[in-house]
């Protein structure tokens, strides 16, 4: 005798199991990053160096991205995001093996980051195009606070109990708890229904070879100035915001004389900050016009974020600034995201995502190393001496170590406000919204999972 036909976890339901299972895994993932900063700053001392953790990072992923968003279009999504959440499992391995062995160096860090940044450039698309076909389109921005909430969320709890747990566990312990928590994730994806987008015309004529369907993803972009508009400003938006992420920790550091507590309770506040706006989110849903959040955020997001951050020489104007620039976030990525899956095929999303992801972050691999050596070589030096820099900018930012870094945030601050400011100047983006219709897919439900006699009966999509 069967058992009756189960369907799998699907819709808005399926969505909170991913959502949970990544949020898990995102915490200790966190915990690590804090952990290795903390370790990676007392080995060198150096901005430069954590400035090259993210460049091994970024520069892979952003180089393997268009052939990444032409596999996930041809493959399951969700087989996508279950093989990225491995690989970048595996790369804590790799650290976690050569800590136990007490043979970690700095150049290790590099290695894994290049190896996370592989894999991490299938999630993001995955995910970001599954999420327009599992939840309804009128939920997107809701769907979409949930998701800056999980990328923000952690953050609260995950330097806190980094900097409790580092002297009971040790760096070891942190990473064998991030591992833990890769399988977490992966399981949550196991059980539940993704949706497979079904054909669309963008679809058929992006078909072809490898190298055709990467290249698609730009020539659709290219092709629509809203959209290319829109990545524009979050090119030089991130140019700019990457100067002032590269050097907060250095400088909060070197301000406090290497205080973890310091520079954790400044991590924790914005992490709040973030939370507090990824809920605003999902209860409000976003501006009507969703321009406006992409806009007015980076105007003031530059405002309250970077620039307060460089004027600031104490934890709590610090913990302020962190505060009120996470707190813009989610409405900056909520907005925008909710555009594209409103707007672009979902049998395309995986290629246009990915595409429309290398230029928003094309500066990236470079901007660490700018920031970096414009840090230590330059701004840093001309502020402890008696230079016409410190004599001008003295009363801003003051003396002494971190000064020249302080002054480089609120320089990089106004420049971001300045991009949001310029993006209304400009029709295409301005207007993006009534420029560019939404497409007309709708989601898709699951058939209910066949069962065998005398088995459980297991989810297929």
């Amino acid at each position: 005798m069967s058992t009756p036909a189960r369907k799998p976890i699907s819709g808005m339901t399926a969505f909170i199991v991913v959502w949970i299972g990544q949020i898990v895994s995102i915490l200790a993932t966190q915990m690590t990053q804090f952990a290795i900063t903390i370790w990676a700053f007392q080995e060198t001392g150096s901005a430069t160096a954590l400035g090259l953790v993210q460049v091994f990072f970024i520069t892979p992923f952003l180089l393997i991205s268009p052939v990444a968003g032409v596999l996930i279009d041809r493959h399951n999504r969700k087989l996508m995001m279950m093989l990225s959440d491995l690989g970048a499992g595996a790369a804590t391995i790799l650290l976690l093996t050569l800590q136990a062995a007490d043979a970690l160096a700095v150049w290790h860090l590099y290695l894994a980051s290049a190896i996370m940044g592989v894999f991490n450039a299938f999630q993001w698309p995955a995910y970001s195009a599954s999420i327009s076909l599992m939840v309804p389109k009128q939920q997107l921005g809701r769907a979409n606070g949930l998701m800056s909430l999980m990328e923000m969320g952690p953050g609260v709890l995950a330097p806190l109990l980094a900097g409790a747990l580092l002297p009971v566990i040790g760096l070891l312990g942190i990473l064998a708890i991030d591992v833990i928590t890769f399988v977490f994730a992966v399981l949550a994806l196991a059980i539940v229904f993704v949706p497979q987008p079904p054909v669309t015309e963008a679809g058929r004529e992006g078909r072809g070879n490898l190298l055709k369907e990467a290249a698609y993803g730009f020539r659709y972009i290219f092709s629509r100035p809203s959209l290319l508009g829109l990545q524009l400003v979050f090119l030089f938006g991130n140019l700019f915001a990457g100067l002032a992420i590269t050097v907060t920790a250095p400088m909060i550091l070197s301000r406090t004389g290497n205080s973890e507590i310091a520079f954790g309770a400044v991590q924790t506040v914005g992490a709040i900050g973030g939370i507090v706006g990824g809920v605003l989110l999902s209860v409000w849903g976003g501006f009507k016009r969703r321009v406006h959040g992409v806009l007015l955020g980076h105007v003031l997001t530059g405002l309250l974020g970077a620039t307060l951050m460089g004027l600031g020489q104490g934890v709590v104007v610090w913990a302020a600034a962190s505060f009120l620039g996470a707190l813009l976030i989610p409405t900056i990525n909520g907005s925008n995201q909710a555009i594209w899956q409103s707007k672009v095929a979902p049998d395309v999303q995986g290629r246009v995502f990915a595409a429309r992801r290398l230029i928003a972050w094309a500066t990236q691999p470079i901007t660490p190393v700018i920031a970096g050596l414009l840090a230590d070589q330059a701004l840093e030096p001309a502020m402890r001496a008696d230079t016409w820099l410190s004599q001008t900018f003295g009363g801003l930012v003051g003396a002494g170590p971190g000064a020249g870094m302080a002054l480089m945030m609120i320089l990089a601050g106004a420049a971001i406000s300045a991009v949001g400011a310029f993006g209304y100047l400009i029709r295409p983006v301005r207007d993006a919204e009534d420029i560019l219709p939404d497409h007309s897919v709708s989601i898709r439900a699951p058939e209910a999972a066949p069962a065998i006699a005398g088995a459980s009966s297991a989810a297929t999509d």
